[in-house]
């Protein structure tokens, strides 16, 4: 019996064993690392802990050494976090041969390694000592050498004008880019970077940063495009402002006027009855029964007032009349002529009907429906 039961335990551990190698070797085959050799001087080495070594951390070993029988072994002392855990390392670079390993946090259990060629992996840096010559509409723009080899090196020249969106790219072998067709009249922003090639030199194509943006215009170094634009003077920036609050005047005033006629047009104005009636308000308190009753004595008395009077026509005998008559005349004859002529023409004379009026040695026939006026 204790020996059927030695037996499943000797099988359980070698079946842990079995699976837990198997585990590590499908790790070994399945992570994903991120390598950069920054200008060959500084190692990048990350990986997703997230995926790969979910909930524990690890430990990073790396060495330069050739002779896998002797090698030495450093631990990563600067390591990159992801949310508390170890996901990259940073380290100098120290050779060419790069062996690496991921091993469990005690770093007894390897679960990853992998050797490399660190010249596959770099990363340039900008280029220095930038350069411009330009030669009427020809521009050659040049930098120094750098540390790695040249002729893995391509040099990218960037440019776009004042009037363009997008960049305008242009490339050669390190370290010279010579373009031309440039408008000496436009103002132009370039920039430049070094890129690596592959695969002749690298598995990944790594780029340099971009350099500093300079901008030009005609062969000379300015610090903007918006430098030649000439500010306006202050006569000008006095005059612009003050027509334009003349408009915004003009504006408000077209707009109250056309504003009062819609209001109008839509709610007429309603008269208020005290500046009509002020009396009935002011001098009756609004005693309507009051005021009507001295209104129409007003307007009675009025209308007594404007009954014409009868004529009364009185009769007078034949003798008066021609009394009358030659009164008229004798008053006439002292008169001078435009006297006489109004006199005549202000004097109506209603004579007895079917009568002769003689008036000097002339003589009217009258109805009795007629007047006469001289």
């Amino acid at each position: 019996m204790w020996l059927v039961l030695q037996a499943y335990a000797a099988i359980f551990i070698l079946g842990n064993l079995m699976a837990s190698q198997s585990l590590a070797q499908s790790l070994k085959g399945t992570v994903n690392i991120t390598i950069v050799n920054f200008n060959g001087e500084l190692m990048q080495i990350t990986w997703a802990a997230k995926d790969y070594y979910p909930d524990r951390n690890v430990t990073f070993f790396y060495s330069f050494d050739t002779h896998s029988q002797n090698r030495v072994w450093k631990l990563c002392a600067n390591y990159i976090l992801d949310q508390g855990y170890n996901s990259g390392c940073f380290f100098k670079t120290e050779g060419k041969t790069l062996t690496m390993s991921i091993k469990d946090k005690s770093g007894s259990k390897e679960l990853f390694n992998r050797s490399l060629k660190t010249d596959f992996y770099i990363k340039p840096n900008p280029p220095e000592n930038v350069t411009f010559h330009w030669q009427g509409d020809t521009l050659t723009v040049g930098c120094s050498k750098p540390k790695t080899k040249t002729k893995c090196l391509k040099l990218e020249l960037q440019y776009k004008s004042e009037y363009d969106k997008e960049w305008q790219s242009r490339k050669s072998v390190c370290c010279e880019v010579k373009e031309q067709g440039f408008d000496p009249e436009k103002c132009y922003s370039f920039r430049v970077r070094l890129e690596r090639r592959t695969p002749i030199c690298n598995v990944v194509p790594y780029s340099s940063e971009w350099g500093e943006v300079t901008v030009w215009r005609n062969g000379s170094l300015i610090d903007s495009c918006a430098d030649d634009i000439k500010p306006l003077a202050n006569h000008a920036i006095l005059l612009i402002s003050v027509l334009a609050v003349l408009l915004v005047i003009v504006f408000l005033l077209i707009f109250v006027c056309k504003w009062q006629r819609f209001q109008k047009s839509i709610m007429p104005i309603i008269p208020d009855p005290k500046h009509i009636f002020s009396d009935l308000f002011n001098d009756h308190n609004g005693n309507f029964q009051e005021w009507i009753h001295e209104t129409d004595n007003a307007m009675a008395q009025t209308k007594m007032e404007c009954i014409e009077h009868e004529c009364i026509i009185e009769e007078r005998t034949e003798q008066e009349d021609v009394k009358e008559a030659s009164e008229k005349l004798c008053e006439l004859s002292n008169m001078n002529k435009r006297d006489f002529l109004n006199s005549v023409h202000n004097t109506c004379l209603q004579p007895p009907a079917s009568e002769t009026v003689s008036f000097g040695s002339l003589n009217f026939f009258m109805n009795e429906d007629m007047y006469v006026i001289l």
